[in-house]
């Protein structure tokens, strides 16, 4: 027996790469249904590569009773008015906004990370989804942090436009393509020009001078990882339709060389070291579209502190830095606590 599972938000770039990811990886559904809001009511969406095809559902009048588990991908807004509904009616939300995430009462989850975090779901019935930059740098810091205990991180973000949505994209497609005819590449969904520019503000400023999405990945990652971790960041949004990367700097306690990590995240879940140091020895976004793991490159020991690593951090946002990482916290919930399929 398997899960009846929902899709919330199907027809974004998130909520169909769910489907994509859950087709590929041949999750356990007996059933799934995919909601969104009533714009997209009766709209058919593809379940991966399979052939078989849903009909979009009003998120509105939709019955969470009987529903094992939920993928929310419909922002903030609504999510605050159907992850509420969808839990007390007994469907388990795994939820991929920022809502939650910093709630006491909701796990904070990168499976690789932190499984055991997932125990705690029951006092709201809902799971965080991190911010997708957090993510992707957090299955690379874990290996290392249980060998050598890091003390401070500072990392500068190169974070594609589809981390903004689909609004995103077309923004970086159509200035591109105004720019080589001589036409205006007046920005609306950026601040100012994307294509071929890169832009140093992500989310709304703090009072500190920081963006919240630099917040988000202080706050999540002390979350997910160590509470004594100094960390800051500054996040960038780059011409790069899919694909976010990182250079992350990283200061440890113990002593640990270049090569030790490399062996280290050799062997580490969710991740691929690619790290040769000759010309073309290292990932870039565009490689690591459509793929399930972190990539690192360019590992190398810092010796303007001691005990220090910079490297280099590639993946695919909407796969770990969103869907992927949803289904994988949909697995380890049914293996750790719903265990109804085989």
């Amino acid at each position: 027996m398997g899960y009846r599972v929902v899709v919330a938000g199907a027809t974004g770039n998130v909520g169909r790469e769910m489907l994509n990811i859950l087709a590929e990886r041949e999750f356990p559904a007996d059933e799934i249904a995919v909601v969104a809001s009533s714009r997209s009511q009766g709209l058919m969406v593809d379940y991966g590569d399979t052939g078989k095809q849903f009909k979009v559902q009003n998120i509105e009048h939709f019955d969470w009773n009987g529903w094992d588990m939920a993928l929310f991908a419909i922002g903030s807004e609504a999510t605050a008015i159907y992850a509420p509904i969808a839990a007390r009616a007994g469907c388990t939300v795994i939820d991929n906004s920022s809502l939650y995430r910093m709630d006491p009462d909701v796990p904070l989850i990168v499976p690789e990370v932190n499984p055991e975090a997932i125990d705690g779901f029951r006092a709201k019935n809902i799971i965080a989804n991190p911010n997708c930059s957090t993510a992707q740098m957090v299955v690379v810091l874990k290996p290392l942090h249980d060998v050598a205990k890091i003390k401070r991180v500072v990392v500068a973000t190169y974070q594609s436009v589809s981390g903004a949505g689909k609004q995103g994209m077309d923004e970086l497609f159509e200035q591109s393509r105004n720019i080589f005819v001589g036409d205006p590449a007046e920005p609306h969904k950026f601040t100012k020009q994307i294509a071929f520019n890169v832009i140093p503000h992500i989310d709304s400023f703090l009072d500190d001078g920081s963006t919240k999405e630099e917040w988000k990945m202080v706050v999540e990652t002390k979350k997910i990882l160590d509470p004594k971790i100094k960390l800051v960041a500054t996040c960038v949004r780059v011409p790069v339709f899919v694909g976010h990367s990182e250079a992350i700097n990283i200061e440890f306690e113990d002593e640990i060389s270049a090569e030790q990590a490399q062996s280290i995240l050799r062997e580490a879940p969710g991740v691929m070291l690619i790290d040769k140091r000759e010309d073309g020895g290292y990932i870039t976004p565009i490689e690591c579209v459509g793929e399930f793991a972190t990539f690192v490159s360019r590992v190398r020991e810092d010796s303007t502190v001691e005990n220090g690593l910079t490297l280099w951090c590639v993946s695919d946002n909407l796969r770990k830095g969103a869907a992927l990482n949803a289904v994988q916290i949909a697995e380890l919930l049914g293996r750790r606590h719903l265990k109804k399929a085989a």
